[in-house]
């Protein structure tokens, strides 16, 4: 079947589930497989459940004669064609976005300043990945006048191989950070492959294809030559489009920020952390250059509610809990406890989890984050995880996170600043209600 003609199916149909748990009636099911499942063997059922056509590619699983099964040579590709083709038919405006920290979290600040003004689509959750991302542009309707996907990679060639389905029209990297290591074999392999988003831009051929670039870091200006680029950040210029400074952070980001030397905004968030405040400069600079006012800008800022384990305040009875639980590098643990050493509160606590997939270097990365905690003045340090137990340091250890649930129980620590951090693997984010 040619995918124009898939697409006239789409748009009777234009319901997509790859879960056949997850049914709408009316729906197309797309049979993908995984290193443990093969959806072509729950084909069958997606359609007794309501799907109106499935798309496999293993013939024995079609029933002879059936037209609701289609055919193809391989779904998840299938897949990726045809969110392109709808992408292309509706020619929707989009922002690419990635990086190694804050891209989940500037993508929201990014679709909550820009529905000021706009019928905003954008990626849901962290749904960056290869299956994440075509799936949200078919979310895409002629309603939507601009939409902001987020594209995540964890391997080599993973963003050139989103931006080839996303098309987008611009983009922003939000930083290069010492994630994935062990996939990607280097630093400079991280950077290499974010900046695929550039590389994209650069040769696309798209009239008026440019990048919101983060004035102060040295390895996105080091790849962004030949660029079109809008500047945003901290240093005292007023030539960035979009420049500012921290008020303070005591526990939330506090800061300032204009437009190109004008008038001076003051933003209070609901963010935990200093290093925000380049998220922010980088939803405000993509508001400014789609021409949301200055101060829907700053309200939309300071009404954005972080909800997702990352840079959120819990207050407790017991205690206050700063939750950035969901994932955890050797870039964005610093930047968090650098944070944290420097808030102006007592009683701090810190429950540190596994940094994974760092490959070789895993164990020097973790003894770093040791030997920061050694001179940081926090008061009380649990480390959680194998890769923490190796290290060389006299914080309390723990195998995983049911150990820290017991000490909980029987310890019951109060009146404490916490600071819960670590790989999502180590679901520390099943800490904070029993603290």
């Amino acid at each position: 079947m040619e995918i124009s003609e898939l697409y006239e199916i789409f748009t009777e149909h234009p319901v997509i589930t790859t879960d056949s748990r997850d049914c709408p009636v009316g729906s197309m099911f797309f049979a993908l497989k995984g290193e443990s499942f093969d959806g072509n063997k729950f084909a069958s059922a997606a359609l007794d459940k309501g799907c109106a056509v499935a798309v496999i590619d293993e013939k024995e699983y079609a029933a002879e004669g059936d037209d609701r099964y289609i055919l193809v040579s391989d779904v998840l590709a299938t897949l990726k064609l045809l969110a392109n083709y709808h992408r292309r038919a509706l020619g929707t405006k989009i922002i690419g976005i990635t990086g190694t920290n804050g891209k989940t979290t500037t993508k929201e600040l990014v679709a909550t300043v820009l529905e000021k003004k706009y019928n905003v689509l954008y990626t849901e959750g962290n749904f960056n990945n290869e299956i994440g991302v075509p799936k949200t542009l078919l979310r895409l309707r002629p309603e939507h006048e601009i939409a902001v996907v987020e594209m995540g990679a964890s391997h080599p060639g993973d963003i050139k191989s989103l931006v080839d389905v996303v098309e987008p029209d611009c983009g922003i990297i939000t930083n290069v950070g010492r994630a994935h290591l062990q996939g990607f074999g280097s630093f400079e392999g991280v950077v290499k492959t974010k900046g695929e988003l550039y590389d994209y831009l650069r040769h696309s051929g798209k009239p008026g294809a440019f990048i919101f670039l983060h004035n102060e870091n040295e390895h996105l200006r080091g790849i962004a030559d030949g660029l079109p680029h809008i500047l945003y950040g901290t240093a005292d210029d007023a030539s960035l489009y979009a420049g500012g400074k921290v008020i303070d952070c005591a526990p939330f980001l506090h800061f300032s920020w204009r437009h190109e030397g004008g008038k001076w905004h003051e933003v209070m968030t609901h963010l935990i952390g200093a290093y925000n405040i380049y998220n922010m400069l980088a939803a405000a600079a993509i508001g400014l250059r789609f021409g949301v006012s200055e101060e829907q800008i700053s309200e939309a800022l300071a009404a954005y509610v972080p909800s997702n384990n990352r840079s959120q305040l819990d207050v407790t009875a017991n205690n206050k809990l700063i939750v950035d639980a969901y994932n955890a590098n050797p870039t964005s643990m610093m930047a968090a406890l650098q944070n944290f050493r420097d808030m102006a509160v007592s009683h701090k606590m810190a429950i540190l989890g596994d940094m994974r997939e760092l490959g070789a270097v895993s164990d020097e990365e973790h003894q770093k984050i040791t030997d920061f905690l050694s001179t940081a003045g926090i008061d009380k340090v649990w480390l959680v995880g194998e890769e923490f137990m190796k290290t060389r340091c006299d914080f309390r250890k723990f195998h995983d996170v049911e150990e820290v649930k017991q000490a909980i129980k029987e310890e019951s620590p109060k009146d404490f600043y916490i600071l819960i951090k670590g790989s999502n693997g180590i679901k520390l984010y099943q800490l904070p209600e029993l603290l």
